[in-house]
């Protein structure tokens, strides 16, 4: 299973069957990475962006105390978005590693990631592509990338759940590399049970470690064949059109948009800059109006495929007037 649904995953990522392994999250997918590589030779620069995912920071930075990595973070220039230029003029003959977020979960700023992969390419470095904020609303093919890694989950856009983790490996990675991070499940015979070394899985098994988590397995498979069935394209041409339209709105109430307005720079999300964002987050919660919020960016509003238009304009106005209601105000003061 943790192949046969890595297939699904395949299908929406524009892989190849048998390229894509499940596992219980990202982190564990950087670190599984990590552990193919000696960190160190020469060759351990570690290259990413300051508005990646913390738990994506904290694997690296591990690493970097205990085996010598060298990592280097790229600043963004104002909190929300990254210079493509400066990063890429980050990575050099000595870089080893460049692990990206597709879309920035703080801002939703869709990254330039055939640029980095280019660069990368050019002085032999690779790249581990992070589409958790992306897959299932933004187009993706990875052969056509040509990307080395990618990893994500279902939380979001995927609507499979926690527990579903992702990673995508290179067709011409998959004998070349030999995990330390590892169990069973990557052994070319698990069931021989043969005491020792392993003896590697010659395909993408090898990226697997114990034991899967079945059941959450089961309880994925269903969102990624409703994404798969409605297709990435049709959803990202909905998704353009109602988060332009969600920006029409904040603009109307003067509210400051931290996402991207060009829909190319831009994900599945609009984050809009209110007072207060995580207080009116909880009480739209109370409202059965769901969305969430992240510090210093304000309240993210994320429609998919089964959004109605309607419902855009209910959740903007139900946080005017959560704002506008004196009571509230009140309750902000205290």
């Amino acid at each position: 299973m943790p192949v046969t649904t890595g297939d699904k995953i395949a299908r929406i990522l524009g892989a190849d069957p048998g390229s894509v392994v499940m596992h219980q999250n990202v982190s564990i997918c950087q670190s599984l990475i990590l552990s193919c590589f000696d960190l160190r030779q020469k060759r351990n620069k570690i290259v990413y962006e300051a508005l990646n995912f913390p738990s994506v920071m904290y694997v690296y930075a591990a690493h970097a105390k205990v085996a010598g990595a060298r990592v280097i973070e790229v600043p963004s220039p104002d909190g929300m978005t990254i210079d493509t230029e400066r990063l890429l003029a980050a990575i050099d003959e000595e870089t080893l590693l460049v692990p990206i977020s597709h879309v920035l979960f703080k801002s939703s700023y869709l990254q330039d990631a055939q640029a980095v992969i280019d660069k990368a390419h050019a002085v032999g470095a690779y790249v581990v592509l992070d589409v958790y904020q992306s897959a299932g609303t933004v187009p993706l093919n990875v052969k056509k990338l040509d990307v080395d890694f990618v990893v994500g989950g279902s939380v979001k856009w995927l609507c499979g759940g926690p527990g579903a983790g992702y990673l995508y490996v290179h067709p011409a990675l998959q004998n070349k590399l030999e995990p330390q991070v590892t169990g069973w499940m990557a052994h070319r015979t698990p069931f021989a049970f043969e005491p020792s070394e392993i003896t590697y899985a010659g395909d993408i098994h090898r990226f697997l470690h114990g034991s899967p988590a079945i059941p959450t397995l089961y309880a994925a498979e269903s969102g990624y064949d409703i994404i798969n069935e409605i297709g990435v394209e049709h959803i990202r041409a909905k998704s353009v059109r109602q988060t332009t339209r969600l920006i029409e709105l904040a603009d109307e109430q003067g509210w400051r948009v931290n996402s991207p307005r060009d829909p190319a720079k831009r994900g599945g999300t609009v984050v809009v800059d209110v007072p207060h964002a995580a207080a009116v987050v909880q009480e739209l919660a109370r409202r059965e109006v769901l969305v969430d919020s992240r510090p210093g960016a304000g309240i993210r509003l994320a429609p998919h495929f089964y959004t109605k238009d309607e419902e855009l304009e209910i959740s903007m106005r139900e946080i005017k007037n959560i704002l506008d209601t004196r009571a509230y105000k009140k309750h902000l003061a205290r």
